[in-house]
């Protein structure tokens, strides 16, 4: 029997409303299926909505469903692959992830699955041509009695299940596992959107921070935040200890040193880096705490410690060996009080390691902006050597011969791509700390890492490590005996201004 034009619409709605739903049963972590009214509400609603705004588009609902589908099963698997590497679930925030990996495919599409990608836009493509061929747009499409009818049907029907669950869903708790697991994909992805509007209120402790109390010359200031970096040689036996002799020596010369706690786990750099910039911790963000840069470049205000130091009279340069434009950094570094900002323009025909500029071309970058230097200067750099994914680099039997004493176990060749690098970043130690004895002016260099590498396959070996990482202050002066104290990352900068006398406060020992 067929079915009235103006109701097929809705049956099709329905039909792939129910269908999205089954498909969270494929999620990891799953959703509930026995949770509130309200968020079945919203996913049936935003499914409804979507659909009957493609409909109106394409003119076949039929079609327009298998498409608002495939694009809930695409973010299912989008999810399960962060939460495999990241050990988070896909969040609204993230919604930059899509056409960052049309831009940067190298950094996200591997680690989704080369041929979960294919197969993804192979059947995206037979989709559209098998929806366009088989089912016809229907004459009364404009029809108020037909599909036209139809469409503002489903279309009334979602935005009124939107307007009867708001403000009657389960408040988020800003821990993504949590949220999803009570909320289910599409009423958590809604929530955390609509809590993205609300910009964050909190300040930075280097706001209203008094102006240099010590006497004497400003010292040029380094930070370097090292892409993953972390001690790996407590990860297994035989890897030799050589991999970071010069950051074991800057350790024994160091004025402070110590583990790093770090709101990311293997990607998210930026959560990392804004808690050193600003010090503001995450949980003083809300539900920017996911990606802090967005708010910044929607107009949120927040003193750095770059716009603190410049106020003392440094320039302030910031260093990263890629484009500018990833995470907005282009717009918001001047807005965190940046004099300059040397991208991957700044790297023509350097030396790489791996895909990525090495860290050798950054450290020689660093050194030649400190020999130019006539004003106290601030560097801050980002580097990309050690960026995953590492599984698609080759090893060689020279690698395991120079970075272990004993042969790794199968199935290790990502920690032992990781390990090439961390000898290079290690190289990169002590080119920086030669470059900072050979300037007529004291240097205060802060070393950290932004957070763990994705080694998923040596981690079910070996067992993970705690997410901490590792940071340093070293001064080209001297200091007496190091001082050992564990730092969170919000506390890293002004922690560092601290024992160089540019702020008050002393600093204890654990």
């Amino acid at each position: 029997m067929a079915i009235d034009p103006l109701f097929v619409p809705f049956v099709c709605a329905a039909a792939g409303s129910a269908v999205s739903a089954g498909m969270e049963c494929l999620m990891t972590p799953r959703p509930m299926a026995v949770r509130p009214w309200s968020t079945w509400a919203v996913h049936v609603g935003l499914w409804f909505i979507a659909h009957a705004l493609l409909t109106l588009v394409l003119g076949r609902p039929w079609f327009a469903a298998a498409a608002v589908s495939a694009c809930v099963l695409m973010l299912v698997l989008v999810n399960n692959a962060k939460f495999k590497a990241l050990r988070e679930p896909f969040v609204f925030q993230d919604y930059e992830y899509f056409t960052d990996a049309i831009r940067h495919p190298r950094l996200y599409i591997p680690f989704l699955g080369w041929w979960r990608f294919m197969a993804a836009a192979a059947g995206f493509v037979l989709a559209v041509v098998v929806g366009l061929g088989w089912e016809a747009v229907p004459a009364a499409r404009f029809d108020g009695l037909g599909q036209l009818g139809g469409v503002g049907l489903v279309l009334s029907s979602g935005l009124l299940l939107l307007m009867l669950s708001h403000g009657r869903s389960p408040p988020i708790t800003l821990d993504p596992d949590q949220d999803l697991h009570a909320l289910g994909l599409l009423a958590s992805l809604w929530c955390y959107g609509l809590e993205g509007r609300r910009l964050p209120s909190a300040r930075s402790p280097f706001e209203g921070l008094a102006d240099l109390l010590g006497r004497g010359e400003l010292p040029h200031l380094v930070a370097i935040q090292s892409e993953s970096f972390f001690d790996a040689r407590t990860l297994c036996p035989g890897i030799r200890p050589e991999v970071l002799a010069r950051y074991d020596a800057l350790k024994a010369e160091a004025v402070l040193q110590g583990t790093l706690a770090v709101p990311a786990w293997g990607a998210n750099t930026v959560r990392t880096e804004f808690a050193f910039l600003t010090g503001v911790r995450e949980e003083a963000l809300g539900v920017h705490r996911f990606n802090p840069y967005r708010a910044l470049a929607a107009g949120w205000e927040v003193v750095s410690v770059a716009a603190f130091l410049k106020r003392l009279g440094y320039r302030t340069v910031c260093i990263h060996p890629y484009p500018a434009s990833f995470y907005l950094r282009d717009r918001v570094y001047p807005r965190l009080g940046f004099d300059a900002f040397e991208d991957i323009s700044a790297f023509d025909g350097a030396a790489r390691a791996g895909p990525y500029v090495g860290d050798a071309a950054v450290a020689e970058r660093i050194a030649a902006t400190l020999a130019a230097a006539d004003e106290p200067v601030f560097i801050f750099a980002i580097t990309m050597e050690n960026h995953g994914p590492l599984h698609l680099e080759q090893v060689t039997a020279a690698d395991e011969a120079s970075l272990y004493t004993q042969s790794p176990p199968s199935g290790c060749e990502d920690l032992t791509v990781y390990l090439r690098h961390l000898r290079n970043a290690d190289g990169m130690v002590g080119r920086l700390r030669d470059a900072a004895l050979a300037s007529p002016r004291p240097v205060g260099l802060c070393w950290y890492g932004d957070h763990v590498p994705i080694m998923p396959a040596v981690y079910d070996r070996f067992g993970a490590p705690d997410g901490d990482v590792e940071y340093v202050f070293w001064h080209s002066q001297g200091s007496a005996a190091p001082l050992q104290r564990n730092l969170e990352a919000a506390g890293l900068g002004m922690a560092w201004l601290g024992t160089l006398g540019l702020v008050t406060g002393g600093v204890e020992t654990d």
